[in-house]
């Protein structure tokens, strides 16, 4: 991309072409080459276009206000279902929650992205594909194997829009690294609207009783029904025209937690001795260590995401390092544990699940590590690390995907 960039100066229909088809890379080539072409004026105009901070709320292009209200408006069609035919509720999310929200996300961002046909074709059939699989497994509700595939299935309709997020490109590296950092942005957005929608309605509420009448079932009935899935789609429409709102927001937020569970984790690590809690052979203990070991990864993953050579000093590093150091550390423990646990009690489908998503955190961790490490030398930067993260984003894809298809087959569905 350097090479196009610097070749193609004079040429703008070749700059907009190789724009328009990796927008994250190319941004991230100009941007370093800059300070070499600045003289030029097409780089002036370029620069400005790329780096144009937009003060106002944008609403994106034409139609795309339509497109999510009726996306909003299918994701509450989808999570009032159950109760228009009279389903179980429970055993519908068990099976469906990846559904409600995240195709409709999908959907906006192929339409934004202007979607190849073909990608679009591919996305559709997975998605229905995934969803005729999921409602026809021949599992009871408290089947091992149907609790890990509700669990992973989500996490495979994350990475399909992941994919549609990077152009239906499974090459492009820099939208993979865009994709975890409008994730992070999603969340907090998503936080945010929560945290106003609760505050509304307890206005409402409060107002409502005052003159006599119960909005409890109104709200149980439509609003929750129809809000809650409506608040990631709208989240993710407003941090995809604007990421400018929460793109600082989310990286203070790591930054301020970096350290924080730095700390914390010592201070754990160091209590678990002295009590001696044994997740060895404490399950629930055990559950609760990888549950604390996946919020620790995420918190490293957005903070690398969303790191940048100019914004992060060698101590933030440092701090980043630590953490990473302190989460092997845990990591290990916890593989240790669940190796303990299967040659103990033999496998079981929950065993080998954990089992393998603690191996492939332990080698991502350690590619980390090392990438952190080498980020402390002088004229490093976090390029390699984020590359590194990026990178290794399809390996947990398969595992997935494996945990979701081939699992629930090889343990008899039990």
């Amino acid at each position: 991309m350097k090479e196009i960039i610097l070749n193609n100066l004079n040429n703008p229909g070749q700059l907009e072409k190789s724009y328009r088809e990796d927008k994250n890379m190319f941004r991230k080539e100009f941007n370093k080459l800059y300070p070499e072409i600045s003289e030029n004026v097409a780089a002036q105009f370029w620069h400005e276009r790329l780096n144009f901070s937009r003060e106002e709320i944008s609403w994106g292009k034409k139609g795309g206000v339509m497109l999510v209200a009726v996306l909003v408006f299918a994701a509450g069609f989808i999570a009032k279902l159950p109760q228009l035919i009279g389903m179980d509720l429970d055993l519908f999310f068990q099976r469906n929650v990846g559904f409600v929200f995240l195709p409709a996300i999908a959907f906006y961002l192929a339409w934004k992205n202007g979607f190849k046909q073909s990608a679009v074709s591919i996305t559709v059939f997975i998605v229905a594909a995934s969803a005729v699989y999921m409602n026809l497994l021949p599992m009871g509700p408290a089947s091992d194997t149907l609790i890990l595939v509700s669990i992973h299935m989500p996490l495979l309709m994350w990475s399909v829009t992941g994919f549609v997020f990077a152009g239906g490109d499974i090459r492009n590296i820099g939208g993979r690294a865009a994709f975890l950092k409008f994730t992070g942005d999603l969340v907090v957005m998503s936080a945010m609207l929560m945290i106003a929608g609760l505050i509304l309605s307890g206005v409402t509420f409060g107002l409502f009783e005052l003159i006599g009448i119960s909005l409890e079932d109104f709200y149980l009935n439509y609003l929750i029904i129809w809000g809650l899935p409506a608040v990631p789609i709208v989240a993710g429409f407003l941090v995809h025209t604007n990421p400018q709102l929460v793109g600082k927001v989310s990286t203070v937020i790591a930054k301020v937690f970096t350290p924080i569970a730095f700390v914390m984790l010592t201070v754990y690590l160091i209590a678990v001795l002295y009590t001696g809690k044994d997740p060895y052979n404490d399950r629930e203990f055990l559950m609760i260590f990888n549950l604390l070991l996946l919020g620790v990864m995420a918190i490293i993953f957005f903070s690398i995401a969303g790191l940048t050579k100019k914004a992060v000093g060698k101590l933030e590093s440092g701090m980043l390092l630590g953490l990473a150091v302190v989460t092997v550390i845990i990591n290990s423990i916890a593989l240790s544990a669940i190796v303990f646990r299967i040659s103990e009690w033999g496998i079981t489908p929950n065993r080998l699940a954990v089992l393998g998503s603690n191996v492939l955190m332990l080698v991502n961790l350690l590619l980390v590590c090392r990438h952190l490490y080498l980020a402390l030398k002088p004229e490093s930067n976090h390029e390699k690390v984020t590359e590194s993260m990026a990178n290794y984003l399809p390996v947990y894809v398969i595992w997935t995907a494996f945990v979701t298809f081939l699992l629930p087959v090889i343990f008899g569905f039990r």
